[in-house]
């Protein structure tokens, strides 16, 4: 048997079918008891396949979000759904210690709910306790940058010195971003890798993720958007929630 074999046995299973009933009922308030190791990951993993639409999972702890996470990657390493929504410090609450990497993984989750994306998030409370900016917010503030259209490097520029992004020669880091002649690199809060937006005249020509150790080219993409740090207390005022930010369902 298979990893298929073995989820799709799960996803049928009369046990699940049931939880999956008491789910989408009106009072979907369900107590799981006796399961041991991997087996939560696995019945949540029948119950996506069930059930369709989005999925928050919040564990008691960093360390067993990352297992269940790892868990549900390895169930189903084709997707490219399943996000993880980290606290953005490098120590909880000390607001001057910011990790990088866990600032674009919560922006990329909210770059994908706001996009109306199907997604599999997994966190835990201290990293849900850290409030986020509003839906207006985080709509305002993203640029959209598609191959073919119309954009001025000026306004682009001017744009992402606003959200207080850093003009170097060389990009290495997310927040920053370089302009030489007709080429733009910028190093997006929502992605883990930068991208170069070739331009002729005023229009985009093409854009690809890029190595910045060996400014290689990695693939080629029509699209992607400009995520400042979320997190920036001056560049933002209005905070709440990241429950408010989810849909009801």
């Amino acid at each position: 048997m298979n990893v298929e074999e073995f989820r799709s046995a799960y996803a049928r299973s009369e046990k699940v079918k049931q939880i999956c009933s008491h789910l989408e009922s009106h009072s979907p308030n369900l107590n799981l008891q006796g399961l041991t190791g991997s087996a939560r990951t696995v019945i949540a993993d029948a119950i996506i396949q069930n059930i369709g639409g989005n999925h928050l999972f919040i564990l008691p702890e960093k360390e067993e979000a990352a297992f269940f996470l790892n868990d549900l990657q390895n169930l189903d390493h084709l997707s490219n759904s399943i996000l993880f929504f980290p606290h953005s410090y490098k120590r909880p609450y000390q607001l001057e210690e910011i990790d990088n990497a866990n600032v674009v993984s919560r922006a990329e989750v909210l770059e994908r709910i706001n996009r109306g994306t199907t997604s599999i998030i997994v966190t835990y409370p201290e990293a849900i306790s850290e409030k986020v900016i509003t839906k207006k917010q985080f709509a305002k503030s993203i640029l959209e940058i598609k191959q073919g259209n119309t954009y001025s490097i000026d306004f682009i520029n001017e744009l992402l010195i606003e959200y207080d992004f850093d003009k170097v020669d060389f990009v290495y880091a997310p927040g920053q971003f370089a302009v030489r002649g007709g080429i733009v690199d910028v190093f997006s809060f929502s992605n883990d890798e930068p991208f170069r937006i070739e331009f002729f005249g005023d229009d985009v020509d093409s854009i690809r993720t890029f190595d910045p150790v060996n400014q290689l080219s990695i693939k080629t993409v029509q699209r992607f958007t400009v995520v400042p740090n979320i997190q920036h207390q001056k560049t933002f005022t209005d905070f709440f929630c990241f429950l408010n930010f989810i849909a009801e369902k």
